[in-house]
């Protein structure tokens, strides 16, 4: 075990390389560009420290906005939601241009159409003459209207892909939004919308639960090994609690070393079963580096639980599962709590945490 110095000596290192790094590449020591670089630096994401080695020398700032906005989504949604705004407003002028040519070459057609046809009507006589040049003269007008239909209509269609894909693009800020990029599950943000989705109906209220979740001593963790070890340690209980519930239940990390499962069509007894089980696995579970073999020891998580048919709302829902989540902290840690044993409790707000 190292102690805090070491700690402070090494993200001090890390800070000193993310700045020569950027210097070295010229990049401007904006705020957003050093959190990519450090993030990339400190070895904590992959997939970012791989994008970033794959930049060029002198990488620009709309290379580095790129990657920002994909694995930072939430510090630049501002400038995604503007920039579809713009381009939807564009695509929606143009198709409506585009409407406006079509309609004035159909009147046109229209009216060729109703000269036509009084100039025939007006003629007691026609020879095969004056009826061959009327004939030419409305192929041609009819062929150059159709041309122009087509021609509207591919256009509106590589419209519609462009405004699909602005869509599409929306959609993948709205999952970024609500993901959490250490460990690439739901987010706060994402279970604030989810845990009020439950009272939306009663049904909701009958078959769901809520599991909050505490890694226990975790400042302990980041003092002795550094942040670093203390990211990797959460991504690895991320995974476990992901991999541990169905595909179709809700699992997020709310806070830095919090999570939240909404259980849903599962007993308070089957809830507990499913708690117990992931605390004792992530309990077993042996958390070493995979550089250098060191072992940090056993990790133990917190756990409280509480029907969402027991509480009025999703605050008061939240609230009395931290509460129960609060006594297995004072019980001694490493522990499920059901609420529903814990009559006469008062209970803690839903935004304000004690940390261990």
């Amino acid at each position: 075990m190292q102690p805090a110095a070491a700690t402070t000596e090494r993200s001090t290192d890390i800070a000193a390389t993310v700045v020569a790094t950027m210097r070295q590449l010229g990049v401007l020591g904006l705020p957003r560009n050093y959190e990519i670089f450090y993030e990339a630096l400190s070895g904590t994401n992959r997939e970012l420290s791989l994008a970033v080695v794959s930049l060029s020398s002198r990488p620009t700032q709309d290379e580095l906005d790129n990657i920002g906005r994909a694995f930072f989504a939430q510090n630049h949604g501002p400038g995604i939601v503007e920039h579809a705004r713009d381009v939807i407003a564009r695509e929606l002028e143009e198709v409506a241009a585009l409407l406006r040519s079509e309609r004035s070459h159909i009147e046109k057609y229209g009216r060729i159409l109703d000269e036509t046809s009084n100039g025939l009507s007006g003629r007691s006589l026609l020879s095969q003459d004056l009826l061959q040049k009327i004939a030419n003269a409305m192929a041609v007008a009819t062929n150059s209207t159709i041309d122009h239909g087509k021609q509207i209509a591919s256009t509106l269609s590589d419209k519609t892909a462009e405004l699909e894909s602005v869509k599409s693009k929306l959609e993948e800020y709205k999952r970024l939004a609500d993901t959490d990029p250490l460990t690439q599950i739901w987010n706060r943000r994402a279970f604030d919308k989810e845990i009020t989705r439950i009272y939306n109906s009663n049904k909701g209220i009958l078959f769901n639960a809520l599991i909050l979740a505490d890694i226990d001593r975790f400042k302990d963790i980041n003092d002795r090994y550094g942040h670093p070890v203390g990211d990797k340690i959460i991504q690895i209980i991320a995974e476990i609690f992901q991999t541990s519930i169905r595909g179709d239940m809700f699992v997020a990390r709310t806070g830095g070393e919090e999570f939240a499962l909404i259980i849903e069509g599962a007993s308070e007894d089957a809830t507990y079963e499913i708690a117990e089980r992931i605390r004792a696995l992530i309990e077993q579970t042996p958390f070493t580096s995979s550089q250098t073999g060191m072992n940090y020891g056993t990790v133990t998580v917190s756990m409280g639980i509480c029907m969402a048919s027991e509480a009025e709302g999703p605050e008061d829902l939240y609230t009395k599962a931290d509460r129960a989540l609060y006594r297995s902290k004072v019980s001694g840690r490493n522990r499920v709590t059901k609420h529903s044993t814990m009559a006469g409790r008062a209970g803690k707000s839903w935004l304000l945490y004690k940390k261990d």
